[in-house]
């Protein structure tokens, strides 16, 4: 073959594959995509260039396993399922990161936010650049006090912190420990939801402290709801006391697994210890004696509340509420769920009736007989 018919062919060639790419780009907007990685990612539908009417904006992977495994393909299906077109992005725990998703978001034309902040500064300022754009906004999961929020979606944060403190009380009281030296391993400074948690547990410990039942040991909590952060924190506890940490509370699941990691690295007694978010190591740890409980929030009940929330504001309607909540000097219309304490004695009729976690999800390997001996 001559070399001119050769480069003519060559070049036929790759305007083709150049062809097909652009058509692939061209139609990544109107499908839709999950991913979990990368500080964008992104999920949803659209119509118009990218466009969409209502934005999700959630804040990392880092903080819970929730927001990628279970809050990302709970709203993308509410949202399908209304016809309304949308975008689920993912911050990856950078507030800048997350201002400039808004700022795109506001600049396709969102109409609805449903925002998860990773700090109050950057949630204000999300929410102020919104609604000088005309933008309703919706508080998911966290509060942003001070922000000022159309509407605040999530569960009763309080209740949740006065299920983990009622929770380690019984486990204490169940191993028949007297007067434990308990710590307290606290979520984010930065999370509102951290301190409503806190409010909670304490109001159920701070009289055990008082009366001498209970000795309050270690209290700190951890930046970002970083676990490696709180694991390198429970050593140190671990250190200062000389290992006599008799039960802790832990904010949620990931923290309560720094907690277990440290005890089993030392190879000390695993004591008893809280969590939250019912996730799948979390629910084994229960079973196999490390963890004795976690809360349960049906984040799928979350997830339809907030969709139908979000619906209503993009048509101009009024959103179901069944509350309020106080944010400053404004009160915040509420959608509040309930939370749920589990025990290995209630993970069959919660998470697993729910479809919130499979059987397959937690009875793997050696949790197999565990999970028979419970009935599960």
């Amino acid at each position: 073959m001559k070399k001119s018919k050769l480069r003519a062919l060559l070049g036929v060639g790759l305007v083709v594959i150049v062809a097909l790419v652009v058509a692939a780009c061209g139609s990544s907007n109107s499908s839709s995509s999950s991913t979990s990685s990368g500080a964008a990612s992104s999920s949803g539908s659209s119509s118009s260039g990218g466009k969409a009417e209502v934005a999700v904006l959630l804040p990392d992977t880092q903080s819970s396993v929730r927001w990628e495994q279970f809050d990302r393909p709970y709203l993308d299906q509410a949202f399908k399922a209304a016809g309304i077109s949308h975008t689920i992005v993912n911050a990856q725990g950078d507030p800048s990161t997350q201002k400039t998703q808004a700022e795109q978001a506001i600049t396709n034309g969102a109409k609805v936010i449903l925002l998860v902040d990773l700090d109050p500064g950057s949630g204000k300022a999300i929410i102020a650049s919104a609604h000088a754009k005309g933008v309703k906004v919706i508080d998911y999961d966290r509060l942003t006090l001070g922000g000022g929020a159309d509407f605040y979606v999530s569960f009763d944060n309080t209740r949740v912190g006065q299920l983990q403190g009622q929770g380690l009380v019984n486990c204490i009281k169940q191993d028949g420990l007297s007067k434990p030296v308990v710590a307290e391993l606290n979520g984010s400074p930065t999370d509102n939801n951290a301190t409503l948690f806190a409010n909670g547990y304490n109001s159920v410990l701070n009289p055990q402290y008082s009366s001498g039942t209970f000795s309050k040991g270690p209290n700190q909590s951890v930046p970002d709801w970083d676990n490696q952060k709180a694991l390198t924190i429970y050593e140190q506890m671990l250190q200062q006391t000389g290992n006599k940490i008799n039960a802790v509370l832990a904010a949620n699941d990931g923290l309560a697994n720094s907690v277990i990691s440290a005890e089993t690295a030392r190879k000390l007694k695993y004591v008893p210890v809280t969590g939250q978010d019912a996730t799948a190591a979390g629910i084994q740890h229960i079973l196999a004696g490390q963890q004795c409980m976690t809360v349960y929030k049906a984040v799928k009940k979350e997830a339809d509340g907030a969709a139908k929330v979000a619906i209503a504001l993009d048509k101009g309607q009024t959103p179901p509420s069944n509350g309020s909540v106080q944010n400053g000097s404004v009160k915040t219309p509420a959608l509040l769920e309930t939370p749920v304490a589990v025990t290995a004695k209630n993970i069959k009729d919660t998470v697993i009736k729910d479809g919130f976690l499979t059987k397959n999800q937690i009875c793997s390997g050696t949790y197999a007989k565990l999970c028979t001996k419970y009935g599960i």
